[in-house]
């Protein structure tokens, strides 16, 4: 990490399926990926840019920075001196529960906006993590609830389902095949010509599909995965081979730059294993 930054990526037992990241970041840049859960980023200093789908956005103090689940998406510095935030990750599971039981509503939910001007939100997304930084599980649960409840209300909706055209299932398709065979994946020829139709049509239904090429939703699939062997306490290098990369080094590079700290960091600071960084 470069000099001056700082990270730690840690889990509150208290807060079962949330996942917290408390950092300062300069120079760091994450690459185009995704996750598994919601995001939401209170920026404290600064201002971070990212991409998200086809736009460039802002975030700065008293606003979130709010993304789906499986969305891809970017991170850096919006200014030189580079941004702080508080960041939670429910998973979707919790966000569904929540929206069930604030707003009757029953489905995959979403939000509708990457940056939302929110000062009071995100000073309970801050109190999320002071609770959980202070061992108050019960104000941690409620202030998570609180802010959930609030971003649904004014910022959320029922994510409408994609119709699968050929090309969306041929996408499918090969993702699937890509989770299967991570550790040693085809050939976009081979896989294509696998599924009956043409590289270069293959690369835009899943560009279409999932946001990314295969070969960069491969590598952020990886990250993924290696993040469940370290959360059972796979040793990084192991976690490493397992899942496709050359190495640990490999891994590491990857992972920080989705994940924003080394895979022996997100070790520790979860109480998992013994993991080198």
């Amino acid at each position: 990490m470069a000099r001056g930054e700082r990270a730690r990526y840690w889990r509150y037992a208290e807060l079962p399926g949330v996942d917290l990241l408390h950092a300062h970041y300069i120079h760091k840049a994450f690459s185009r990926h995704t996750h598994e859960t919601f995001v939401y980023a209170a920026i404290t200093e600064g201002v971070e840019a990212f991409h998200y789908g086809d736009d460039l956005v802002r975030a700065g103090p008293g606003q979130i920075a709010l993304v789906n689940p499986d969305t891809p998406h970017t991170g850096h510095a919006g200014v030189p001196e580079g941004w702080t935030y508080r960041t939670i990750y429910p998973d979707p599971e919790l966000v569904r529960s929540i929206a069930a039981d604030v707003l009757a509503v029953r489905g995959p939910v979403g939000f509708t906006q990457p940056v939302v001007d929110d000062p009071y939100a995100a000073r309970l997304v801050i109190g999320v993590h002071r609770a959980a930084e202070e061992g108050n599980a019960l104000a941690a649960d409620s202030l998570l609830r609180l802010v959930t409840a609030r971003m649904l209300r004014s910022h959320g909706g029922l994510r409408p389902l994609t119709p699968r055209s050929a090309g969306a299932r041929d996408a499918a398709r090969a993702r699937a095949v890509l989770e299967e065979r991570m550790a040693e994946p085809p050939t976009l020829e081979r896989l294509a010509a696998d599924l009956g139709t043409s590289p270069f049509a293959l690369l835009r239904a899943f560009r279409a599909a999932y946001g990314m090429p295969p070969h960069t939703w491969l590598t952020d699939a990886r990250v993924r995965r290696a993040r469940r062997l370290l959360d059972t306490g796979t040793p990084p290098a192991e976690a490493a081979v397992a899942v496709g990369f050359t190495d640990q080094p490999h891994l590491n590079r990857h992972f920080t730059r989705s994940v924003g700290v080394p895979p022996g960091a997100y070790q520790r600071a979860r109480g998992v294993g013994r993991g080198r960084t």
